[in-house]
């Protein structure tokens, strides 16, 4: 099943919060990324050219010397970003990568960013609402074989082999799911795993089960493809909810 296609580039911010400078609320257009987290994430999508926008002065120098085609991408990134940020009420701030690769976002504030080939995707939230979120986006191509064997588990692979054939390419699905697990992830181990260590389960019902092995139960991810892009996405609650706050609509409720 594939989504109809989007606006070029569109915002979705947090519900009933502050409208940001340039008036994102008033687009008044969801994102494709949006509609696969729980409202209090703010998404910022663009599809085709990656989208441009000033570095701010760490941000140059850390890009500096690389290749075109990667500062666009870095680019593009640290653009929706700010884009995200500005909807949540943040300033603008450099979002040099850490340790890890990720961006190093504001105190108070957890993210992820994506791109492949004709996609970019930004989605930051405040840690007073969740601990952490990860999404991936990859082509809606098959995976080559190789790289298939090193990212999974024989019953991965079965697994795969039993679900049908058409035009979703599951085998890129499950890394791409990996991957939104493994960045959703990072945040709070601080610890390299490989992709094998992560299992996930597809489910046709555009959603998965995810079990990272440093993280306690199991977690919930979701998943769309449009456009020949596979879209992934998975947030990771928080512990314990602060007081008088409900539960995330389609968030695990804490344990």
């Amino acid at each position: 099943m594939t989504t109809t296609h989007p606006a070029p580039t569109a915002v979705h911010t947090i519900p009933g919060g502050p409208a940001a400078p340039g008036g994102i609320r008033r687009l008044g257009v969801a994102t494709v990324l949006g509609t696969l987290l729980p409202p209090g994430v703010a998404c910022a999508e663009a599809f085709g050219p990656p989208p441009e926008g000033p570095l701010l002065g760490p941000e140059a120098e850390h890009i500096k010397g690389r290749t075109p085609r990667r500062r666009r991408q870095f680019t593009a990134a640290r653009t929706l970003a700010r884009t995200t940020l500005t909807a949540l009420g943040h300033p603008p701030v450099p979002l040099v990568p850490g340790p890890g690769g990720a961006p190093q976002w504001p105190e108070g504030v957890t993210g992820s960013i994506t791109h492949t080939h004709g996609y970019t995707a930004c989605a930051t939230a405040p840690t007073a609402r969740l601990a952490s979120l990860g999404i991936d986006a990859e082509p809606a191509q098959p995976l080559p074989h190789g790289p298939l064997q090193l990212v999974t588990s024989e019953a991965e692979r079965h697994h795969l082999a039993g679900l049908p054939a058409g035009r979703v390419p599951w085998d890129r699905l499950l890394f791409s799911a990996k991957e939104a697990v493994y960045k959703a992830g990072y945040p709070l181990t601080r610890r390299w795993i490989p992709l094998a260590a992560i299992t996930v389960t597809l489910d046709r019902g555009h959603g998965f089960t995810a079990h990272h092995p440093d993280l306690p139960d199991a977690h919930r991810g979701r998943w769309t493809m449009v456009q020949n892009v596979l879209i992934t996405a998975l947030v990771i609650p928080r512990t314990e909810e602060p007081a008088g706050q409900r539960p995330l609509p389609g968030v695990d409720a804490p344990r």
